[in-house]
């Protein structure tokens, strides 16, 4: 199996890799996304290098940002935490439900084509890059965040579709926090936490819907490139620091046009290779 890999073309773009977890990582800690948005087309050009077959790339791409985003959304919260910044009774009312969206979407994944979703992940990223940029107070619904039973099905809501997409769910969150009066930077705070609950069953699930497929390429653990995830890991949890301290001296705008930019490049890309 290992005489099988292209090691040439593989330290060609391993320096790459190691680029975008840095970038991940700084992600991570300012916009408290888990990197996923940045991982998610980068891995889609590295599989495609290695020759991986079309029907099982974006899955792969999927489930291995989900495993990356595992220790830099634990490195980034536990740095957003010491400053008292995440909305902690949140999260623990997220604790179930959120999971939970996780596991349905891993049941259903292998069921649906990677163009499709491309388009799932360009659409979601496109409709908050939009909410992000416009900055209409009328957008915001309210000064506070809706009741409990709402508050968890959006929590359901946001794991089904980030584990869909290979996120952590700081780009819904986001959203959804800072249109019910939540400030931002609580907002990335509370995303990077966040990420834990959906990466970690969203990695075993991947693994279970992708195990024995026969498309998959050399050390595969199911829908997870273990070479992706030791070349992309190191530096991600490097830079996660780094992006924490830029979140918190920054002003809300500020943050805002930054990740409304940021986000509608990514959409594009996806966009692009999926037509």
């Amino acid at each position: 199996m290992l005489s099988s890999i292209d090691w040439p073309n593989l330290a060609m773009v391993a320096a790459s890799l190691g680029i975008a977890g840095a970038i991940a990582g700084v992600l991570a800690g300012l916009f408290g996304i888990g990197g996923g948005a940045v991982l998610v087309p980068v891995l889609v050009e590295f599989l495609r290098l290695q020759g991986v077959s079309p029907d099982v790339l974006t899955h792969i791409a999927i489930g291995t940002s989900l495993a990356i985003i595992i220790p830099t959304s634990i490195h980034s919260f536990r740095s957003h935490l010491a400053r008292g910044a995440p909305d902690t009774e949140l999260l623990r009312r997220w604790a179930v439900w959120v999971p939970l969206g996780v596991i349905i979407a891993s049941l259903v994944v292998a069921d649906i084509s990677g163009d499709m979703l491309k388009v799932i992940f360009g659409v979601v990223i496109v409709l908050v890059a939009i909410k992000m940029l416009a900055n209409r107070k009328d957008w915001s619904i309210s000064s506070d965040l809706p009741r409990p039973a709402a508050t968890n099905a959006v929590g359901f809501g946001i794991g089904l579709i980030s584990a869909l997409m290979g996120i952590g769910g700081g780009n819904l969150n986001n959203m959804f926090m800072t249109s019910f009066g939540r400030p931002i930077h609580q907002a990335v705070a509370t995303s990077a936490g966040l990420g834990m609950l959906i990466a970690i069953p969203g990695v075993l699930g991947y693994i279970y819907a992708g195990w024995g497929n026969p498309a998959l390429p050399p050390l595969s653990l199911g829908y997870v490139s273990l070479i992706a995830v030791a070349l992309i890991t190191p530096t991600s949890l490097l830079f996660a620091p780094i992006g924490v301290r830029l979140a918190h001296g920054l002003s809300k705008r500020q943050m805002e046009v930054a990740f409304g930019v940021f986000l509608l490049a990514v959409a594009g890309r996806m966009f692009w290779t999926a037509l």
